[in-house]
């Protein structure tokens, strides 16, 4: 049977709203839940500092909200956590410049160095405390690049204590009016460390300037056979609301562009991959309510992704971003923002035992 739990709820602690979940488990086996908390609003800038809640007992119960990484009144946001193998956390995070707002960098309309920019920090104590944040933000963005913003969800470093890879999403300027959101086309593109996150370079990027996709928030997963596989939220008139990618190299390039995905039936909305070991199934979590964010449903593919089912739906309440770990070798967490009435009334933990999606 899942269990649930509720470590953010809006309102509560200081801030108005919690959103853009992500978790991980530490090499101590301690789940790390973090999310943006939205000082003001519910809005998408603004004061909003990455927030983390920690768990030593499998997401039954939550330890004190933590702030892992603010920049004043401004935005830090968009966590995408990394547990490596030496045991340090990494988190990487995107703030903004003080001087430009949201608005203007989605549109396109702020210069690349006065725009989004890209961070690391660290954790050597399981969380519970964080080194000061280095900015990467030379290393990771070209001067075109406007928007900008890593995951959301959990990074990964690849089997055998390898390379560090998190998945990124980016805007090209606008080439006409400034009516346009996020420029004029998205792209998409990964960020890559060989040595455990000192230093880092751009993988692959993918700009699909006709329209038919463009690449947003993504997710990645390291298959059994060594290839990764990346899902994409899709904005563009393509088959489907998704797209998805295979690399043979490790992040560096894509064996194709990101295609469409139309398996995966939902709304436009981020969603999130785990790979279960042991021969077990790849998973994507997100709604599955084709016009609406509700429904959160977990599916699986036996096939590296090309094609799906459902292997346990939630419930039918409203749910929007999610993401996904293995809690222990029989269950997998599941963090989401969910709600009665609306999407954005909590992030809520879910144990869901792995015998329950086959």
């Amino acid at each position: 049977m899942s269990e649930t739990s509720v470590p953010f709820r809006a309102g509560r602690e200081g801030y108005a709203s919690f959103r853009i979940p992500a978790v991980v488990v530490s090499g101590r086996g301690t789940v790390l839940a973090f999310c943006e908390g939205r000082v003001g609003s519910q809005e998408d800038f603004g004061n909003i500092d990455i927030v983390l809640k920690r768990s030593t007992d499998g997401g039954r119960t939550w330890g004190p909200l933590q702030v892992a990484a603010q920049h004043g009144t401004n935005l830090a946001g968009n966590p995408a956590p990394v547990v490596l193998d030496t045991g340090r956390i990494l988190l990487v995070h995107v703030r903004n410049a003080a001087s430009a707002t949201e608005d203007r960098i989605r549109r396109g309309l702020v210069a690349a160095a006065d725009g989004r920019r890209i961070w690391v920090t660290h954790s050597d104590d399981d969380g519970a405390t964080w080194s000061s944040p280095r900015e990467i933000t030379s290393q990771v963005k070209r001067a075109s690049w406007r928007w900008y913003a890593t995951t959301p969800g959990h990074g990964l470093q690849l089997s055998g204590g390898g390379r560090v890879v998190v998945p990124a999403n980016h805007s090209l300027p606008p080439t006409g009016s400034d009516s346009g959101t996020e420029g004029k086309y998205n792209g998409g593109h990964s960020l890559l460390s060989d040595d455990r996150g000192q230093t880092w370079r751009i993988g692959y990027v993918d700009d699909n300037t006709d329209g038919y996709i463009n690449v947003n928030e993504t997710t990645a997963a390291e298959l059994p056979d060594g290839r990764l596989y990346f899902n994409t939220r899709n904005d563009s008139p393509a088959p489907g609301t998704r797209a998805d990618a295979h690399s043979a190299d490790r992040g560096a390039s894509l064996i194709k562009p990101f295609r469409p995905q139309a398996g995966l039936t939902g709304p436009v909305v981020e969603g999130a991959l785990l790979q279960l070991p042991g021969g077990g199934p790849l998973l994507f979590s997100g709604p599955a309510d084709p016009g609406f964010r509700a429904l959160m449903t977990l599916r699986a593919s036996a096939d590296a992704g090309v094609t799906w089912r459902v292997a346990h739906t939630v419930d039918g309440l409203p749910a929007a971003y999610s993401d996904l770990v293995l809690t222990d070798p029989g269950t997998v967490g599941l963090l989401y923002e969910t709600g009665d009435f609306s999407a954005y009334e909590t992030i809520t933990f879910r144990r869901v035992p792995i015998a329950a999606l086959s």
